[in-house]
């Protein structure tokens, strides 16, 4: 990926009004779909990744998975950002080898993530250690840095501690999953200085009301995924009913070319 599509892609987190919302993919087929339908860039989703794999989420294991699909991806026509979960379990001098080897490939940008398995968080220091080791080995590469804290309970002082953290550490963007609470929303957005990143929760705030919020990027997470799977489920309960009706779905043409569209 050349330079020019770098900027591309930190430009779509700075149109004020506007925010970049973010599919998330779990296998090139998917991907290329949504980059077909004409969204701007495409996220991978750690969860649809693992599960295609049948591995869990979260844990590492499905790190050859996400890197190898990262790589694929990062041939398709738009920017793509890489779901890295907490780094793979390496320490920073690992997860900078694996930031600079995905710059080379193309990808734009990658998501690292503060949460565990165990349903801690990693410790700050840690943290910010390992987005400053990123940002040195793959400066041009889009860090959007997570925090977990409203995962967890008594969030309010420890993510504003966070952010800050990652802030100075040199993160690029922001991002506070389970975030829903419109006053602290508006506060995060405009105290940074860095684009604010929201995962839409289906029934909460619309993209429109996370716009006026300052909010510059709405992750769709795994929501893509888990939809397609409860999609599939549901024909196949009509197909056994003799209901199925599926209008809209692709032809087995278009599926085959998705799943080899500008890859090798």
């Amino acid at each position: 990926m050349n330079q020019d599509r770098y900027d591309a892609f930190r430009a779509l987190h700075h149109r004020p009004g506007a925010p970049l919302v973010l599919p998330n993919a779990w296998d090139h087929a998917s991907a290329a779909a949504l980059a077909e339908a004409g969204f701007a860039a495409i996220g991978t989703t750690s969860l649809g990744v693992a599960s295609t794999a049948g591995k869990p989420d979260a844990t590492g294991a499905a790190r050859e998975e996400t890197l190898h699909l990262g790589r694929r991806l990062a041939r398709l026509p738009v920017p793509v950002t890489v779901d890295i979960e907490g780094g793979f379990g390496a320490g920073p001098d690992g997860v900078a080898a694996l930031a600079a080897d995905l710059v080379r490939a193309g990808v734009a940008g990658v998501n690292i993530e503060d949460g565990r398995p165990d349903g801690t968080l990693a410790p700050l220091g840690f943290q910010r250690e390992l987005i400053g080791a990123v940002k040195e080995a793959a400066p041009t590469l889009f860090v959007n840095a997570r925090a977990d804290t409203y995962w967890l309970p008594d969030r309010a002082d420890e993510t504003a501690r966070r952010l800050s953290a990652y802030r100075e550490a040199g993160a690029d963007g922001l991002f506070v999953p389970g975030l829903q609470e419109e006053p602290v929303i508006a506060a995060l957005a405009a105290e940074y200085g860095l684009p604010l990143n929201i995962l839409y929760a289906p029934g909460r705030l619309p993209v429109a009301r996370l716009a006026e919020l300052g909010v510059a990027r709405v992750s769709t997470g795994s929501l893509l995924f888990r939809a397609a799977v409860r999609h599939a489920v549901d024909v196949a309960r009509a197909v056994s009913h003799g209901e199925a009706d599926t209008p809209g779905v692709p032809t087995y043409a278009t599926a085959d070319a998705w799943s080899q569209a500008y890859g090798k």
